[in-house]
C-alpha cells in the first residue's frame, strides 16, 4: 500500500510550527517532503526547551517527522540555484518567511513559476501578503491577542488568556494543508499551479465561527465566560465530589435526560429552561442547581450515568491520563520510532485514519542536513562544498 500523497514532492523552507506542522501532514500522507534549513539548522524549535534528548527538542519532534532534511544558505547564488533547480521538480513550496523574503532571495512565486509552471506555492506569514501590515511579523501568541481568541478566554477574575498550545499555528497548517491538496486537485484539469498566500490573522478570525456571527449579527461585544458556552446551556464544567468534569448538553432531548439522571425531572418542564434559549437567558439561575446536586456525587459516578443515557459528558484528565487513556492507545495514537541521535522516542499519531492508504510514520524527524549527500549529490555533486 502507498500513501495518498505518494509521488508529490514539496519543497520546505518553513520553520517553528505552522509550516513544518503542514508538511508534516502531507508527509504523513506519502508525499516527499525535503526541508530546507540554513547550514547547522535554522528551525529555531530545535533549541525549544526542555526537555531534550540528546540536544534533540520535543518540540522540533512533534511538527518534523516523515521528512528529508538538506541544508542550504539562500542568501548565496550557490544556495538559490539549488532551490530553482530543486523547485522546478517539485509539485510543491512551502514558505513561512516574513512577506517579500522570498523574492528578496530571488525565490518568489513569479520566479519559481517560471521554472515550473505547476508548481503550487504556499505563503504562510503572519498578516497575509496584502493589506497595511502586511511587512509586520507575526507569532501565534500576538495573532490571538489580536484576533479576539483572546479576549473571549478565559474568566472576567483572570482576564484575556492564551490557549494552552499555538493553536492558530496548528489550524494555520491545516488550513495550508487544505489550501495545497485543493490546488493538487485543481492542477489535474487545469495543468496549472497557483500561489497560496495564508495568514496567522485570517486563521485565526476564521476560527472564531459562532462567535464572531454572533457579532456580526447583533454588534454585542462577546467577552470570556470561563469555560461556559456562549450559545448553549449547560455547555460547560462542572464540580463534582472529587473534582470537576465537562457535562456539554447539546439539545433539549439531552437536557431532559440529564435532568433524569440528577433527580430532577421538573428541571425540563419549567418554562425557564425546557429550551435552550431560555436556558441560556437564564443560566444564572439554572447553573447553580444543577451544581448543587453534581457535588453529591464523584465524576466517575455522574460519568458512567451520562454514558448510559447518551449525555455528552467526560472528565478532565491530565496528559498523564491522556496518554494512558485505553481509547487513544486502540486508536494508535501515541507510537515510538528510532530516531539516530535521540534513540527510542514517542510522538503523537495520526488522526487521520484512511483504509486503502493508510498514514505511515517512515521517516524519524530529521537532523539538520541529514540528506544532504542522498539529495544535493544527485544534482549538484560538484557543489557539495558550498553546503
Amino acid at each position: 500500500m502507498t500513501g495518498a500523497l505518494e509521488g508529490i514532492r514539496i519543497l520546505d523552507l518553513s520553520r517553528v510550527l505552522a509550516g513544518p506542522y503542514c508538511t508534516m501532514i502531507l508527509g504523513d500522507l506519502g508525499a516527499e517532503v525535503i526541508k530546507v534549513e540554513s547550514p547547522g539548522g535554522s528551525d529555531e524549535t530545535r533549541k525549544w526547551g526542555p526537555p531534550f534528548e540528546q540536544d534533540v527538542s520535543a518540540y522540533y519532534l512533534s511538527a518534523n517527522r516523515n521528512k528529508k532534511a538538506i541544508t542550504v544558505d539562500l542568501k548565496t547564488e550557490e544556495g538559490a540555484a539549488i532551490i530553482k533547480k530543486l523547485a522546478a521538480e517539485s509539485d510543491v513550496v512551502v514558505s513561512n518567511f516574513k512577506t517579500g523574503t522570498m523574492e528578496r532571495f530571488g525565490l518568489g512565486y513569479e520566479t519559481l513559476s517560471q521554472l515550473n509552471p505547476r508548481l503550487v506555492f504556499c505563503s504562510i506569514t503572519g498578516f497575509g501578503e496584502t493589506g497595511p501590515d502586511r511587512d509586520v511579523p507575526g507569532y501565534d501568541f500576538i495573532i490571538q491577542a489580536m484576533s479576539g481568541l483572546m479576549s473571549i478566554t478565559g474568566t472576567k477574575e483572570s482576564g484575556p488568556q492564551k490557549s494552552g498550545v499555538a493553536i492558530v499555528d496548528v489550524l494555520t497548517g491545516l488550513y495550508a494543508c487544505i489550501g495545497i491538496q485543493a490546488a493538487l486537485l485543481e492542477r489535474v484539469n487545469s495543468g496549472k499551479g497557483q500561489k497560496l498566500d495564508i495568514s496567522l490573522y485570517d486563521t485565526a478570525v476564521s476560527a472564531l465561527v459562532n462567535i464572531a456571527s454572533n457579532y456580526l449579527m447583533d454588534e454585542k461585544v462577546p467577552t470570556a465566560l470561563g469555560n461556559a458556552h456562549a450559545n448553549i446551556v449547560p455547555y460547560q464544567t462542572f464540580g463534582t465530589a472529587d473534582g470537576e468534569m465537562v457535562i456539554a448538553v447539546g439539545n433539549d432531548h439531552q437536557f431532559k435526560a440529564l435532568c433524569s439522571v440528577l433527580g430532577k425531572p421538573d428541571y425540563a418542564e419549567d418554562e425557564r429552561y425546557r429550551t435552550n434559549p431560555k436556558r441560556v437567558e437564564n443560566r444564572e439561575r439554572l447553573v447553580p442547581l444543577l451544581q448543587e446536586v453534581l457535588l453529591t456525587e464523584k465524576t466517575a459516578h455522574w460519568q458512567g450515568l451520562c454514558r448510559e443515557h447518551k449525555i455528552p459528558a467526560g472528565p478532565i484528565q491530565t496528559m498523564e491520563e491522556v496518554a494512558n487513556d485505553p481509547q487513544l492507545q486502540a486508536r494508535d495514537m501515541f507510537i515510538e520510532h528510532e530516531h539516530p541521535t535521540a534513540g527510542k522516542i514517542k510522538m503523537i499519531g495520526s488522526p487521520l485514519k484512511l483504509s486503502r492508504t493508510p498514514v505511515k510514520i517512515k521517516r524519524h524527524p530529521p537532523n539538520p542536513g541529514e540528506h544532504n549527500d542522498e539529495i544535493l549529490g544527485e544534482y549538484f555533486t560538484q557543489q557539495t562544498t558550498t553546503l
